[in-house]
């Protein structure tokens, strides 16, 4: 488990404890994974606050059980800071989202939406995430209209073992720049930082 603070540790307890309540109940994450909460999901989440360390305003694609957007509200509590767009179109989802900032005072808001309406709603962040949504290509699609209002945006994309071949196909459409970060948590996994997405013509 990542260092954090006594008060974050506090925060993500409570955030683990409503988990396993309400997925109990919805399909939060797949139900094979719910044993391995701290360190297949909360763990591998806090790996973002060690790309991205100063507050930020974020939105996270697709934030179903929470992982990472409420992982990263979270941590954004304690730097006062910041904000988290959670962006979900399963209603039940949304419920749980809401409540799971209301116990832990996580620094963000549910929108519960379609990505392709958000795209018309929401400002442009500093940094989009997105964790078990979409392939690299489909993700790109999804972010570019963002990226055409902040040239500076990154963004961050948990991927793994067939990340290589999810890159070249998505390099036939897209220029960008990339940094692989290993996973400190799952062997054969890696976060994807990549910023200046183009189209290609």
């Amino acid at each position: 488990m990542a260092n954090v603070s006594r008060e974050t540790q506090n925060r993500l307890e409570k955030f683990a404890a409503l988990f396993l309540k309400w997925a109990s109940k919805i399909n939060l994450v797949a139900p094979s994974t719910t044993e391995q909460l701290w360190t297949r999901h909360i763990a591998d989440s806090l790996q973002l606050r060690n790309i991205v360390a100063a507050p930020a305003n974020w939105i996270d694609l697709g934030s179903g059980g929470g992982f990472p957007g409420i992982v990263t509200a979270i941590t954004l509590a304690e730097q006062g800071e910041g904000w988290v767009h959670m962006v979900e179109s399963n209603h039940k989802k949304c419920s749980f989202l809401r409540m799971a900032l209301i116990e832990t005072g996580g620094r963000g808001s549910v929108h519960p939406l379609r990505i392709e309406d958000a795209q018309n709603t929401l400002k442009a962040p500093d940094v989009i995430s997105a964790r078990a949504l979409a392939d690299l290509d489909q993700l790109f699609s999804f972010s570019e209209p963002w990226g055409l209002q902040n040239s500076a945006m990154k963004m961050l994309f948990h991927k793994g073992r067939d990340y290589r071949a999810e890159i070249e196909k998505a390099r036939g459409r897209w220029a960008f720049d990339l940094i692989i970060h290993e996973s400190v948590v799952e062997a054969d996994s890696v976060i994807l930082e990549i910023s200046s997405l183009e189209r290609r013509a």
